[in-house]
């Protein structure tokens, strides 16, 4: 029996297109499949430092995120171990990108680092669209991003058992995928380049979208 503790992470924010690829992987992961209780489903938002407590318990870590590799949108890529602070760092997409480098860092610094690490990351296609959803490119990346952390998870001895009964909600009901995206307003209805109100007044009277 396999006794490491494994942590399966999505990072990113939801409101921001693309920014939520993480996220929805990791949503998609606990709707479809179960795992051992020593497998621990996370959705880490955009929730930073705050993540470190449940890093430092991991001993396997894989992470879901949207990552400028400077490739072709919707391209995936895969990187291993020391690999992923180093990468993350290279090039600051978001916010929630460099906390996530702190809470590697400080995780090692307390000595409490996982053994192995991996991240699934997916080249974005739009960023600047506030309420917007993936684009079409990022969403096909869902499916082979979960292949590729099952996959890698079984050199691990964790083979998940598919289900068909609802899941418990990794965050509220009302931001998973189905529910969000049926309540989301059209492009027309709805300013997609952030609050109007701190926006500078050139582009609040545009109305550029």
């Amino acid at each position: 029996m396999n006794d490491k503790n494994i942590l399966i992470l999505g990072i990113g924010n939801i409101l921001w297109a693309d920014e939520g690829f993480g996220v929805r992987c990791v949503e998609t992961l606990n709707e479809r499949y179960r795992f051992g209780d020593n497998v621990k489903l996370m959705d880490g938002g955009t929730q930073g430092i705050y993540l470190v407590q449940h890093v430092q318990a991991a001993d396997v870590l894989v992470v879901f995120d949207a990552i400028d590799y400077g490739l072709e949108p919707g391209t995936l890529k895969k990187i291993y171990d020391d690999e992923v602070p180093k990468f993350m760092g290279a090039k600051q997409m978001s916010l929630h990108q460099t906390g996530f480098q702190e809470v590697l860092a400080m995780a090692e610094f307390t000595g409490n680092y996982p053994e192995h690490l991996l991240l699934v990351g997916c080249q974005p296609v739009e960023l600047e669209d506030f309420g917007g959803s993936l684009r079409e490119p990022v969403r096909a990346q869902i499916d082979p991003s979960l292949e590729i952390a099952l996959d890698y998870l079984q050199q691990f001895g964790i083979t998940p058992e598919n289900h068909d009964q609802p899941a418990e909600a990794l965050a509220p009901g009302e931001l998973g995928l189905n529910e969000y995206e049926a309540g989301r307003p059209s492009e027309m209805d709805a300013f997609r380049k952030g609050d109007l109100r701190f926006l500078n007044d050139e582009t609040a009277e545009s109305g550029e979208r």
